[in-house]
């Protein structure tokens, strides 16, 4: 009994840890989907009215998951035929042990594709 109530303790904070890791890892996936899925939608919108619209609200759209008030999207072009298309976006992250903040941060990533 003894050894486990020692263990006990670093055990939970060990699976804790390995669970924030998991939501973090799953947020950045999502985040470089949803920009994947802007840059596509933002290089076969040249011709929409706004283009840049219709790749921000694609990334939007694409991280359901993440709360969207967090989001930040930027989106880069001269939407001419074969130009590059830049799509960013962050999304702010902390990791949480025991209500101590042990890293925190900013998630980014940056998709550029071809302007069809």
């Amino acid at each position: 009994m003894v050894e486990f109530a020692v263990i006990l303790p670093i055990f939970v904070v060990l699976i804790f840890g390995i669970i924030q890791f998991g939501i973090l890892f799953n947020n950045y996936v999502t985040l470089t989907d949803a920009t994947r899925a802007g840059a596509r939608a933002g290089a076969v919108a040249r011709n929409d009215a706004n283009p840049s619209q219709t790749a921000t609200s694609a990334v939007q759209t694409s991280a359901t998951d993440l709360n969207q008030s967090n989001l930040n999207v930027s989106v880069n072009s001269t939407w001419q035929p074969g130009s590059d298309i830049t799509v960013q976006a962050t999304y702010p992250y902390s990791i949480q042990l025991l209500g101590w903040v042990i890293s925190a941060g900013t998630l980014t990533s940056t998709t550029t594709e071809r302007v069809e």
